[in-house]
């Protein structure tokens, strides 16, 4: 596996859209549909016992290379689609419904798709929380660790 190869899933892999405007479905369109016709899944990581060291420390050079671009996509993409707006103007906010991308502690690739389920606000009116629906239950999130999609 290169280091390439794993950038590659990492495009693949990312969301564009809803796939239907079904409250429940969860699943997101992703450049890996038109490719695979199946959703991308994360690499697996290779079974490295009985490896020489090159191959490891060459593994282990693209590993913290491949953290490096996740960290990057992570700073300058997802920023992009948490735009903010000031204080003082209305900008796009979270809507009941849209679908969004959950931003975690762990690997990108893990982390979790979910539909805006219930917005909670503060005393001014505006919402900094809300409450997400994923597959696996419901989740409560700040907005700011929540992405929504480009279309939502």
């Amino acid at each position: 596996m290169t280091l390439l190869t794993q950038i590659e899933a990492t495009l693949n892999s990312r969301p564009l859209c809803a796939l239907s405007n079904d409250p429940s479905d969860l699943e997101a369109l992703t450049p890996s549909h038109f490719l695979t016709l199946e959703p991308s899944t994360s690499l697996p990581d290779p079974h490295l016992e009985n490896v020489p060291l090159s191959k490891l420390t060459r593994w282990r050079l693209i590993t913290d290379i491949h953290r490096h671009f996740w960290a990057r996509w992570k700073n300058e993409y997802l920023s992009t689609l948490q735009v903010r707006s000031k204080w003082c103007s209305d900008g796009k906010s979270l809507r009941v419904g849209d679908l969004v991308l959950i931003r975690e502690a762990t690997h990108p690739l893990h982390w979790t798709i979910g539909r805006v389920r219930q917005l909670h606000p503060g005393a001014d009116g505006i919402a900094r929380v809300a409450t997400v629906d994923t597959a696996t239950g419901h989740l409560v999130r700040p907005a700011v660790k929540l992405c929504p999609f480009p279309s939502s």
